[in-house]
């Protein structure tokens, strides 16, 4: 297989784009991209998985779990290889030699022909990230399929920079006057760390999935792709192709294997403390995430949990601009994203606009207003909101309007094609930053399409506030509107002593609560949100460690 010819340019090119940040995908967006039969062979594709059990010729499998129910209703009825550890694990172990030996260059190259397969199939991909997560069908196509291909290929290009940064073998000679010099050669190899476990997230399997797991691999470490037990297709068919790419390029198959759990048994945390497991790479609650942090001891951990992501709305020269890009964040896959805005902090004398001065109740009524008008049709909203992803969203989502004063009312969708399918429009809540009460309601993650839109004193009281939010609480994204440059500055100040990323007077058709691959950072494990940032070279370098052999020359 002509590795080189085919994927080294592509890899040249991730490899500049990391470096200039500017706008790059090899990976395209629309689905007529993918052929005029794509879309068609895409569901076939699909469809031709449910019922059936997923064979992947795994050593150790003791048995077969499932099944998955797809937010939208219908049942999957997959069946998945349960995993004996004792076998399996070892067995990983196997060929990691002989990919570590391979090289930097041949270990990306194998990952980018991975990921040019994958790519390949992402309308089938597609199909499987929508009946896992929720999300609708564009958006499971494009940040379930490119985008998320995207990031894995991102990791594969941090990997390959930090990997070679050191040369593979060095001449050493040392003078010694008139006596003949001191001469070594050395070598310097990039040694994997071990068995790494990538335990999956509900919402996005792929997107958060995929940096992990090409980063622990292109750094030569077997990798254990552990998924939600909600969502184990998307990564089952990553986890198929990897293992039919290794055979193929005459590689162990068994360096990529699955890990699927029977239901409530919670193997996560089994797996977390085996002495064989030496990264883990996870997305979800903070409670768990904190724990990995504190007991997985023998791995690194690379989490990304829960954050209380705010917006500070000051003053705005495009107020209708603005609260069109708000309620866009706001609704988006019903506001189950990591990035989703959830804190509005809004000055309660109101604030300046180029159409005038609005009070705190003006702006809290007119964003309702912009929302109600964005989902207002039941075809958009279906096409923006997706699915609530599991009862517990909806549970939160309903006891948000106790908490104070409903200014949008969430209302059902019923979908025409899905009709089990739980749709609801966000609701917008107002609170009180002054009142403890209230304090104690917004200053936690409310996962879903739940927003506060919290009263304050002042713009420096909103900084303060916002501080205290992502020193204490996390926080993956920070927004903020502002015609002052003296606030502007204060803004970023807050952002840059707190370590958030920050996105100032967006709207247009960027939003806050997305991010671009080989440009933008994904959190910046700065604070309580996340310890690791998509993708950076931190994300990549202590996966491996450089081992030296020192020679006579």
């Amino acid at each position: 297989m002509q590795l080189t010819e085919t994927h080294r340019p592509t890899l040249d090119r991730a490899l500049e784009a990391i470096r200039s940040r500017e706008y790059w995908s090899p990976h395209p967006e629309h689905p007529k991209a993918y052929g005029e039969t794509g879309a068609a062979d895409g569901l076939a594709a699909y469809r031709a998985l449910l019922g059936n059990r997923f064979e992947l010729d795994q050593p150790g499998t003791d048995g077969w779990t499932g099944p998955e129910v797809s937010p939208y209703g219908p049942e999957l009825g997959i069946e998945y290889p349960h995993p004996d550890l004792d076998v399996l694990l070892p067995a990983m172990r196997a060929g990691m030699a002989d990919w570590r030996d391979a090289g930097a260059e041949r270990r990306a190259l194998v990952c980018l022909e991975i990921l040019s397969r994958i790519s390949a199939r992402t309308h089938e991909f597609a199909h499987a990230v929508m009946h896992t997560s929720g999300q609708a069908f564009m958006m499971a196509f494009q940040a379930g399929g490119p985008h998320a291909q995207d990031r894995g290929l991102e990791a594969v290009a941090y990997a390959y920079q930090e990997q070679t940064r050191t040369p593979r073998s060095a001449d050493w000679s040392k003078p010694q006057g008139k006596r003949d010099p001191l001469e070594l050669r050395k070598s310097f190899t990039a040694a994997p760390r071990g068995i790494a476990l990538l335990i999956g997230c509900n919402t996005f399997p792929t997107w958060n999935g995929y940096p992990g797991l090409f980063a622990s691999l292109a750094t030569g470490n077997a990798v254990l792709v552990k998924p939600h037990p909600r969502a184990v297709l998307p990564l089952a068919m990553t986890v198929r192709i990897a293992r039919e790419v290794l055979v193929e390029t005459g590689f162990d198959a068994n360096l990529v294997a699955l890990c699927a759990e029977r239901p409530g048994e919670g193997i996560a945390k089994t797996l977390a403390l085996r002495p064989e497991i030496k990264i883990i790479d996870y997305t979800g609650s903070t409670a768990f995430g904190d724990w990995l942090e504190q007991h997985a001891r023998q791995a690194q951990v690379y989490t990304e949990k829960a954050g209380v992501n705010t917006v500070v709305i000051d003053s705005t020269d495009d107020y209708r601009g603005m609260l069109s890009n708000l309620a866009f964040s706001l609704s988006l896959y019903s506001g189950q994203m990591c990035t989703t805005p959830q804190n509005l902090l809004i000055p309660r004398d109101g604030i300046a606009t180029d159409t005038g001065p609005k009070s705190y109740d003006e702006v809290v009524a007119d964003l309702a207003a912009s929302v109600s008008a964005l989902l207002g049709d039941d075809g958009r909203a279906n096409a923006l909101l997706g699915a609530l992803v599991n009862p517990d969203v909806k549970s939160r989502l309903e006891a948000a309007s106790g908490l104070g004063e409903v200014a949008l009312p969430s209302r059902e969708v019923t979908h025409p094609e899905f009709p089990d399918a739980v749709v609801r429009t966000p609701v917008i809540v107002k609170l009180d930053g002054a009142k403890p009460d209230d304090e104690a309601s917004f200053m936690s993650e409310c996962f879903g399409p739940v927003s506060f839109a919290v009263a304050v004193d002042s713009a420096g009281d909103a900084l303060e506030l916002l501080r205290r939010t992502v020193r204490d609480k996390g926080a993956m994204t920070v927004g903020a509107y502002t015609t002052s440059a003296e606030i502007e500055r204060a803004v970023e100040e807050v952002c840059l002593e707190e370590s958030a990323q920050l996105s100032l007077n967006l709207t247009g058709g960027v939003y806050v609560n997305q991010t671009a691959a080989f440009s933008d950072f994904h959190g910046s494990g700065g604070n309580p949100a996340a310890n690791a940032a998509l993708c950076d070279a931190a994300f990549v370098s202590n996966r491996f460690r450089v081992v030296e052999v020192r020679r006579q020359a």
